[in-house]
C-alpha cells in the first residue's frame, strides 16, 4: 500500500530521532572509553607499563628474630646483635673493577676472596645483590657511607646475628646456630619455607637445636613487585615476623663460669643439681670451645684443632660421656641388698684383699684387705670385697632395678644433644646383645660399678639427689619460657625404706668426715654445710696377674689414655640437702685425689652463692685455696645482664 507524504514525513522524523539517540549513545560510550584510556595510558602509565612488561606480585618471607637465652638471674647467654655487611649490585656499579678497587681501600678484602667475588658477580644475574664483606665493623660501614658517591652499586646493610657473650662457658649447654644445609633440609618431610631464606640460621647442636621450633619464631612477609627478569621494582606491603620464645635457663652463669674454670685443663665434667627442684645449676664439660667460631663460619684450621684434641672439646661429657661409675655405684648395690632384706647394716664380711668367685679371683683395691667390714665401714673405706659378697646374695637383676629407680640406665628428658642412656645390664640383656649367658663374675664386676655398667655424670648427679631426698628428682634445664614458669623436677617419693636410706646417707657422711674415709682430705669444715660423698675410681684397662704380683703400675707412670677415671659424688648440707654434685675426671687417677677436691670446691661455691670463706676449708689447704680463688673468680669479659642490653 502506498504511503502518503504525511506518513512518510512522520517516519523520517522518527528515524532521525532514533539515529541521533543511537549516535549520541555511541558518542558517549566512545567518550567514556577515551577517558578511561587516557586515565590508564597517562595517569596510570608507570604502573601499567610495568605490568605490560609481564610484571607480577611476589610474596617474600622476612626472617624472624630468634628468641634469646638468659640464665636464672637474667644474665644474657645467647643474644641477637646487629650484623653489618656490604653488598654490590653489578648493573648499578658500572665499572665493577674500579668500584671494588675503591672499596678495598676502605675495607679490607682478602685478595683471594676478591677473585671469588668477581667470579660470582659475573656468574649471577646483574641485578642480584652479592655480599662483598660480611660481619664488618660499624667503622667500616661508616667509611662506606661517607664515600658512597665514589662507590656506585655498593650498599651497606644491617641484620641480626647470633652472639654468645659467655663464650666457651655455655658452649656445651646452649650449642650454636649455623646456616641451613642441604642435609638439614633432607631430614625434614615438609621443610618450613623460612628455612630456604638465604643465609638463614638454625640451631645445630645443644639447646639451640633441640628447642629450634620455639626459638625460631614466625616469619614475616612482604609483597614486592618484580619484573619478568625477577628484579624487585618496589615493596608494596610488609608484615614483620614474630620473635621466637625467650628462654630462661636454670643454670647460674656465675657458678657455671666458676665450675668451668675450676675444671681447668682437665678432660672432665661436672654437674650441680638442686635437690629441691631438679634445677641444673651448672653443667660443665672441659675442655670447651667458643661457639661464636661456628656462627661466623669456623676455619679449617680451627676445626682441625678441635677434632684432633685428645681431650675431645666438642663432646659434651656431662650427658654424652658414659663411664664405669666405679665405687660411686656401691650405694646402689648396698641399697638393693637392704631393700631386699638380704643384709643388715651390722652384718659383716671378711675382706682379706680378694674374693674367689667361680674360677676367678676378684681383688680389693687394698691389697692386704680391710678385715671385718659392715655397711658403714665398707662405704667409708670403699672395700670392694664387701660388695662382691653382697652382690652374690642380691643378684644382678635387683641391683639393676635399684639403679634404674635411682636414675641410672635412664635417658633423662633434657634439651641437649646426644643425651646418653648409659647401661645397667641384666641377665636377659647379655643374652640378647652378646648371645652369652650371664656369669657370676659379671655380677661381681657390676657390684662395684665396673664391667658392663656405664653412667653419665648427669645420671650420677640424679642418683645422688635421689639418695639425698628419697624422691624421684628429675633434672630441669629450662626455668621459664617468655616468663611462664616451667614444670619443676621435684618428683614423688621413691617408696624406699627411710631407715635404709639413712644408713646409706650416714655412710656417705663418714666417707667425707671420718678420718678413715676416702674423701676426708676434701671435707668441708663449716658445720652448717658438711657434705656426704663417695669417691670412685674406675679402671679402663685389665691388670694382669703378673703385673699384680710385681706391683700394680701407678697411674702417673702410665700413658694418659690408660689411667683410671676419677669420680666423686656428694650432696650438701648433709642434714638438709640443697645441692647434689657429680664430677668425673677422665684418666684422672684416684677419685679422692683428682675428683673430690673439685667437687668440694664447686659445692662450696654453690652453697655460699659466691666465694666461700677460707674457714670452710681444712687449714692445710687454705693458702692454696686463697691463691686459687683469686685466679678463678675473675669477672667475665663482656658479660651482660638482660637489663643492661641496648
Amino acid at each position: 500500500m502506498k504511503r502518503s507524504d504525511k506518513e512518510l514525513g512522520l517516519l523520517h522524523r522518527r528515524f532521525g530521532r532514533r539515529t541521533l539517540l543511537v549516535g549520541g549513545l555511541q558518542l558517549g560510550f566512545m567518550g567514556l572509553l577515551a577517558g578511561r584510556m587516557r586515565y590508564l595510558q597517562v595517569e596510570q602509565a608507570d604502573q601499567y607499563r610495568l605490568l605490560a612488561e609481564e610484571n607480577r606480585i611476589n610474596d617474600r618471607l622476612i626472617a624472624p628474630e630468634r628468641g634469646e637465652l638468659f640464665d636464672r638471674n637474667g644474665e644474657i647467654i645467647a643474644q641477637n646483635t646487629p650484623s653489618y655487611r656490604i653488598i654490590i649490585v653489578r648493573e648499578d656499579a658500572g665499572d665493577v673493577d674500579d668500584v671494588l678497587l675503591n672499596l678495598s681501600q676502605l675495607v679490607h678484602i682478602d685478595p683471594a676472596e676478591m677473585e671469588k667475588l668477581k667470579a660470582e658477580l659475573y656468574r649471577s644475574p646483574p641485578f642480584l645483590p652479592i655480599t662483598v664483606a660480611d660481619q664488618v665493623s660499624w667503622d667500616d660501614i661508616s667509611r662506606v657511607a661517607v664515600n658512597a658517591p665514589s662507590l656506585p652499586g655498593i650498599t651497606p646493610e644491617v641484620g641480626l646475628a647470633r652472639n654468645y657473650p659467655q663464650g666457651a662457658d655455655f658452649a656445651h649447654v646452649v650449642g650454636y646456630v649455623g646456616p641451613v644445609s642441604d642435609f638439614d633440609l633432607s631430614k625434614l618431610e615438609a621443610p618450613n619455607p623460612v628455612l630456604k631464606i638465604p643465609r638463614f640460621q638454625i640451631g645445630k647442636v645443644g639447646l639451640e637445636s633441640k628447642l629450634e621450633d620455639q626459638l625460631r619464631g614466625q616469619a614475616g612477609a612482604k609483597r614486592v613487585e618484580v619484573n619478568a627478569a625477577g628484579r624487585v621494582m618496589r615493596e608494596l606491603d610488609r608484615q614483620d615476623g614474630v620473635k621466637g620464645t625467650d628462654l630462661q635457663l636454670t643454670v647460674d652463669a656465675r657458678l657455671q663460669r666458676y665450675v668451668q674454670a675450676r675444671l681447668g685443663g682437665e678432660s672432665a665434667a661436672a654437674v650441680i643439681m638442686d635437690c629441691d627442684t631438679g634445677d641444673l645449676r651448672a653443667i660443665a664439660s672441659s675442655p670447651a670451645f667458643d661457639p661464636n667460631l661456628f656462627v661466623r663460619g669456623i676455619s679449617v684450621a680451627d676445626y682441625n684443632r678441635l677434632t684432633s684434641n685428645k681431650y675431645r672439646p666438642l663432646a659434651n661429657k656431662t650427658v654424652q660421656g658414659t663411664y664405669p661409675p666405679g665405687s660411686t655405684f656401691k650405694m646402689v648395690t648396698a641399697l638393693a641388698a637392704l631393700e631386699a632384706g638380704v643384709i643388715g647394716p651390722e652384718d659383716t664380711v671378711w675382706c682379706p684383699g680378694h674374693m674367689q668367685v667361680g674360677n676367678r679371683r676378684f681383688h680389693c683395691w687394698k691389697r692386704g684387705g680391710h678385715g671385718h667390714m659392715d655397711l658403714k665401714n665398707s662405704l667409708k673405706q670403699s672395700c670392694d670385697v664387701y660388695y662382691y659378697d653382697v652382690a652374690m646374695k642380691v643378684g644382678i637383676n635387683k641391683i639393676t632395678e635399684m639403679a634404674n629407680r635411682l636414675g641410672l640406665g635412664v635417658r633423662h628428658d633434657l634439651p641437649m644433644s646426644a643425651v646418653a642412656q648409659g647401661l645397667t645390664p641384666t641377665t636377659d640383656w647379655k643374652q640378647r646383645v652378646h648371645d652369652e649367658s650371664w656369669l657370676i663374675g659379671d655380677t661381681a664386676n657390676a657390684s662395684i660399678g665396673q664391667g658392663f655398667m656405664l653412667a653419665s655424670p648427669m645420671q650420677l648427679a640424679v642418683m645422688t639427689a635421689r639418695l639425698a631426698t628419697g624422691r624421684a628428682v628429675s633434672p630441669r634445664l629450662v626455668k621459664s619460657q617468655d616468663g611462664a614458669e616451667q614444670t619443676g623436677g621435684a618428683g614423688e617419693s621413691l617408696g624406699l625404706n627411710p631407715t635404709n636410706l639413712r644408713y646409706i646417707r650416714e655412710a656417705m657422711y663418714d666417707t667425707s668426715n671420718d678420718r678413715r674415709g676416702t674423701a676426708y682430705g676434701s671435707r668441708i669444715i663449716d658445720d652448717a654445710f658438711r657434705m656426704a660423698g663417695k669417691t670412685g675410681t674406675s679402671q679402663v684397662r685389665n691388670i694382669t696377674a703378673a703385673e699384680r704380683a710385681a706391683g700394680v703400675t701407678k697411674n702417673e707412670d702410665l700413658p694418659w689414655e690408660r689411667r683410671d677415671h676419677a669420680l666423686f659424688v656428694n650432696f650438701a648440707p648433709f642434714d638438709r640437702p640443697k645441692f647434689a654434685v657429680a664430677v668425673v675426671v677422665e684418666h684422672g687417677g684416684g677419685g679422692s685425689k683428682a675428683a673430690a677436691p673439685i667437687a668440694r670446691d664447686i659445692t662450696l661455691q654453690a652453697l655460699y652463692d659466691g666465694t666461700p670463706p677460707l674457714e670452710a676449708y681444712p687449714a692445710k689447704d687454705r693458702e692454696r685455696i686463697a691463691a686459687q680463688q683469686k685466679e678463678l673468680n675473675q669477672p667475665p669479659p663482656g658479660a651482660l645482664r638482660g637489663s643492661d642490653r641496648a
